[in-house]
């Protein structure tokens, strides 16, 4: 299949690395310099240093070279840049699967529900999700994803053919459950980093995680995706890698907001995009909306953009009136 993939972040190079065996792949860089310096090196230097890229590997920064004869695009950006991806793909009739989690900032919209203003009803799409490190992908360490479109015959037909044997991918039909997972996850993560970062053990980290899976899920039920999809790959298990994963950036905003670094400090220190400072913001407001309890959510959100410190977000949650588990 001739599958051209936009976006050569570490995410994006890494599915390029991981299907470039079975697939002929075109890697598009926006930056013409980067990619130059990819095709001399066979290395993404700043993203991925650690992968050789494969010979088979195209690399290019013209988006009309990297669709040309494409059977199936891969959309690897940053949610804030998904809107004028697919804009700037919309005239093609290719079907489309995004790898980005969270909701658009402004519009707290999932990426389905950008891609459904954007895209020809007619055109298959579908999202690509769950517990993923870009390094290990890259690396061809066994790793399980969960491909969901409404289409279930598309769904179906796109999981088969990403997958391989270091690369499990599961269809489902739930695009809203995987979506919302994936979107809510990367502020849990902030949220256990920072009980990480400020000592307070492993049993907080498992209390922290199952009790955010407890918001993720009444979230992602509210806005109509289903429990078992939130209990599976793109909502539980991809919770657990990034809360506990040293490869997680949300992870390390939360250790280094524990140790009273400012958020701009924390960003350039990164260099790479952490999702969850952006999603936090729309996440905090559709729980208002919705009436949905997410009090760990609130909580990353009031240290981000109130200038709340750490340690006094985290003794407010663990002050909170005890109630029956299951409410």
């Amino acid at each position: 299949m001739n599958i051209a993939i936009l976006g050569a972040g570490a995410w994006g190079t890494a599915l390029a690395a991981s299907l470039a065996a079975r697939h002929r792949v075109t890697l598009w860089a926006r930056d013409a310099a980067q990619a130059d310096a990819m095709r001399a090196t066979r290395r993404n230097e700043r993203y991925l240093p650690e992968i050789l890229l494969p010979e088979t590997l195209n690399v290019v920064a013209d988006l009309d070279a990297a669709l040309d004869g494409v059977e199936l695009i891969l959309v690897v950006v940053p949610v804030s840049a998904l809107r004028v991806t697919l804009e700037n793909i919309a005239r093609r009739a290719v079907p489309v699967v995004w790898a980005c989690k969270g909701f658009e900032a402004g519009s707290a919209q999932l990426p389905d529900q950008v891609a459904a203003e954007v895209l020809s009803p007619y055109v298959p799409r579908g999202v690509l999700s769950g517990p993923s490190f870009a390094l290990e992908v890259a690396r061809g360490l066994p790793t399980a994803l969960t491909l969901a479109s409404t289409d279930g015959d598309f769904a179906g037909m796109a999981a088969q053919a990403l997958h391989h044997a270091r690369l499990r991918v599961y269809s489902s039909t739930d695009v809203t459950g995987v979506e919302t997972g994936g979107a809510v996850k990367n502020v849990l993560a902030i949220a256990a980093g920072i009980s990480d970062g400020m000592g307070f053990g492993y049993n907080a980290r498992a209390a922290m995680i199952t009790r955010g899976l407890a918001e993720m899920t009444r979230l992602g039920l509210r806005m109509g995706g289903r429990a078992e999809t939130l209990g599976g790959l793109s909502g539980a298990g991809d919770l657990i890698l990034t809360c506990t994963g040293d490869l997680s950036r949300n992870r390390q905003v939360g250790l280094l907001l524990a140790q009273k670094n400012a958020l701009p400090d924390i960003l350039r220190q990164l260099g790479h995009v952490a999702e969850g400072v952006y999603t936090v913001r729309e996440v905090h407001r559709l729980a208002q909306m919705l009436d949905v309890d997410m009090p760990i959510c609130a909580a990353v959100y009031r240290v981000l953009y109130e200038n709340v410190p750490a340690a006094s977000a985290v003794e407010a949650l663990l002050s909170r009136q005890p109630n029956s588990e299951f409410r």
